[in-house]
């Protein structure tokens, strides 16, 4: 068995792991986009380390677009083996998927549009269409947590639940081969206990060998009790006493619900504010209703929320945006709100539009609440930067 690293080695983003048995059957462990803020983005996301029509299978940890956002262009460029994933997994994919290919079409529109006739530079296709996600969609298999299933003779796999996202799974996989069994673990990304909505993580099998992830192991993070009183003294100080917005960039998957289910604690038990709360993401709209729809990956404490509160994603001053046009009044209104918005770096979407109006202002409050890679406007806002460009004007960062 010989393991190749062909992404999130030495960096964070663009998972992808390729195992090659000794007699020639390969294995991908995660096929994720590349995601940065820089010009090397286009250039690594349309190169492989391997040839995809070499690929026999993908096993797939969780939906996330830096662990399965380059599947449609595995397909694309011959992959015709089969994604196994978990029940969960595929339901967010086939949202999450579809979407990154709008990104990549309207990304190569304004490319050609801007550079191409302008300038005379060669014409860019997207790296992947929608009729791409769906071919990929067609050959995904999924299954349950904790059993053992044969993917082919001497390959036996298992999911386990990671915590992270909805679905996520670490993969433990027993390998027979003519030296003998060997068990290798893939963990994906490890979530955090006792967070919000999902269990926690959960004990992997003992294995021979593991492939470990390890974004925040040089972090603390606060507990739960502690996020909620955080989260509350911001909301108050920014939209009561300094009549602000409070601005979260959140990734449309995962930490948007967080938020929101926090949120709709706090107003259960009378604490927060009468205030509107915006959701402006058509992804994290689709997926809200995604974690409606898959109760079996709810922690204990969400199930027993369930029986005094059947929407733990809703509450009377929560609105989920869909329409631009209401995207756009938020921009210019002057009511104290806050706004959940993708993308989680601040990078692209709706959020670069709402920080654009928001940032200079110094009665408004800027709430990160994911990683956010050093170069993006996100990560430049952390670093403590008095000035930041959007939208090719320079904004002064007046907001808390």
């Amino acid at each position: 068995m010989n393991i190749k690293f062909c992404g999130a080695a030495r960096e964070v983003t663009g998972s992808c792991h390729l195992i090659t048995l000794s007699d020639g059957y390969k294995i991908l462990l995660d096929c994720g986009l590349y995601q940065g803020y820089d010009k090397d983005e286009e250039v690594e996301n349309r190169k492989w380390a391997f040839n995809p029509a070499d690929i026999n299978c993908v096993i797939l940890s969780h939906a996330h677009i830096d662990h399965s956002g380059k599947l449609p262009r595995l397909f694309k460029d011959g992959f015709r083996g089969i994604v196994h994933c978990t029940h969960a997994t595929r339901s967010l994919c086939a949202i999450m998927l579809l979407d990154s290919a709008y990104i990549h079409v309207r990304d190569a529109e304004y490319y050609n549009k801007k550079f191409a006739e302008k300038e005379g530079q060669p014409f860019r296709q997207p790296l992947y269409t929608g009729k791409d996600v769906e071919l990929c969609m067609d050959n995904f298999i999924t299954y349950g947590y904790y059993r053992w299933i044969d993917i082919r003779k001497g390959v036996s796999i298992k999911f386990t639940d990671a915590g992270h996202i909805l679905g996520s799974a670490a993969i433990t996989m027993k390998i027979v081969e003519e030296d003998g069994e060997k068990v290798l673990g893939f963990t994906g990304d490890i979530g955090r206990p006792a967070r919000p909505i999902l269990r926690d993580p959960q004990p992997m099998p003992e294995v021979d060998c593991l492939i470990c992830e390890s974004t925040y192991g040089d972090k603390t993070h606060l507990s739960r009790p502690g996020e909620e009183e955080k989260l509350l003294n911001i909301v108050t100080k920014t939209c009561v006493e300094n009549g602000g917005k409070l601005l979260i960039p959140a990734f449309s998957v995962g930490r948007t619900q967080e938020i929101v289910h926090l949120l709709d604690r706090l107003e259960t038990s009378g604490q927060l504010p009468f205030i509107p709360v915006y959701v402006d993401s058509p992804l994290a709209v689709n997926a809200t209703q995604v974690f409606g729809s898959h109760p079996e990956c709810y922690d204990n404490d969400l199930s027993e929320y369930l029986l005094t509160d059947d929407n733990p994603f809703g509450f009377n001053n929560l609105i989920y945006v869909r329409n631009v046009e209401i995207s756009k009044q938020l921009n210019t209104s002057l009511e104290p709100s806050i706004i959940i918005s993708a993308s989680g770096m601040m990078t692209a979407g709706r959020v670069k539009h709402h920080l654009y109006h928001t940032i200079d202002k110094s009665r408004n409050t800027l709430l990160i609440v994911g990683y956010c890679a050093p170069q993006t406007p996100c990560g430049q806002i952390r670093q403590g930067k008095a000035f930041i460009k959007i939208f090719g004007e320079i904004k002064p960062v007046r907001a808390s």
